[in-house]
């Protein structure tokens, strides 16, 4: 594309876009119809040149003018609880059901990695020696000791809010770092499983490995499931960096890091759920039983809400991806 052709021939009607969004009046009939017609057009010319030919100081003229336009052509629109609500019913469901094929497969093969880890330091004293002195492993794994304390040594409500607030944190950035190939998301991924691999394997080695499942299986089962669906997520991201399909490396990434976004703001959400009940019901003198039980329905109540919900908002079209109305237009692409 020779640029400097490209904009001889449509300045006029970006100037006159222009003219039109300042003019103070109502616009009549035929001026909107025209807004219209010019924002459709300018929208089309500022695709070709972001892909053909790109200028910063052009395009960045032409995004403002765009944007300007959208707004004026769809008006100003606040978020409702309508969109709390859609947002909660189909959107965040409907991405981390289409997100499926890679957040479970993580899952499994993480939690295969944790367990293996565990079994190794269960059954390899050297290893274990390693980790602390043999009097600092006896006053973790001691009945009373710090990994049964660790629950209840701080009030209920400031702990609840430290787990959230931590977890949070590891799963916004597994879906972040995911945009470098996947690799940050990896190394997060081993960090978690050698902790919850070491806990097995020391309180294994005590024989209270009964006693640490009760502990961790109460919280853990969702909580390792949202970072799970964060790290598949962002790997997912990276992938499409590698390979974005028939759709354009640019677009594909707009449209996956959209979803990723609204992923944070409902596994902040899941993840407080998960922070509350380590908060409160871990520490808690329920029998192991119902401790554990509250575990299972939380993770089942979850996976029942993907699977039915964000199954049924696939099946009728949704991707988790803003409205179309909201995106910035772009020309198709051939597959």
């Amino acid at each position: 594309m020779d640029l400097d052709v490209f904009v001889s021939a449509h300045r006029a009607e970006w100037d006159r876009l222009d003219a039109l969004l300042r003019r103070q009046r109502r616009l009549t009939g035929a001026e909107a119809d025209e807004l219209v017609a010019l924002y459709q057009r300018t929208a089309t010319h500022l695709s070709l040149i972001q892909s053909s030919a790109p200028d910063p100081q052009l395009t960045g003229r032409l995004s403002q003018l765009v944007a300007r336009a959208r707004g004026a052509v769809t008006g100003n629109r606040r978020a409702s609880w309508r969109d709390v609500t859609r947002f909660l019913t189909q959107g965040f469901p409907a991405a981390v059901y289409r997100s499926r094929h890679w957040w479970v497969p993580t899952a499994l093969l993480s939690t295969l990695v944790g367990v293996v880890l565990g079994w190794w330091i269960g059954t390899h004293p050297e290893v274990q020696s390693s980790i602390a002195a043999p009097s600092q492993l006896r006053q973790l794994t001691r009945p009373g000791g710090e990994y049964e304390t660790y629950y209840s040594s701080h009030p209920a409500a400031s702990f609840a809010a430290q787990v959230w607030t931590n977890n949070a944190q590891a799963a916004a950035m597994c879906l972040v770092l995911g945009i470098f190939l996947g690799l940050p998301v990896l190394w997060i991924l081993f960090q978690n499983m050698l902790n919850l691999g070491v806990g097995i394997g020391l309180m294994s080695s005590a024989g209270r490995l009964d006693t640490f499942l009760g502990l961790i299986l109460p919280h853990g089962l969702l909580e390792l499931t949202a970072v799970f669906v964060a790290a598949g997520t962002g790997l997912r991201l990276g992938w499409t960096l590698i390979d974005p399909g028939p759709r354009s490396r640019r677009t594909a990434l707009a449209e996956e890091g959209r979803a990723a976004l609204g992923m944070a703001i409902g596994l902040a959400l899941i993840l407080f759920v998960s922070g509350a009940i380590e908060g409160f019901v871990t520490p808690s003198g329920l029998p192991t039983w119902a401790r554990v039980g509250i575990g299972i329905a939380a993770e089942l109540a979850f996976l029942t809400y993907v699977y039915v919900l964000g199954g049924r908002a696939v099946r009728a079209g949704d991707t988790g991806d803003v409205d179309e109305s909201e995106r910035s237009a772009t020309l198709p692409t051939a597959a």
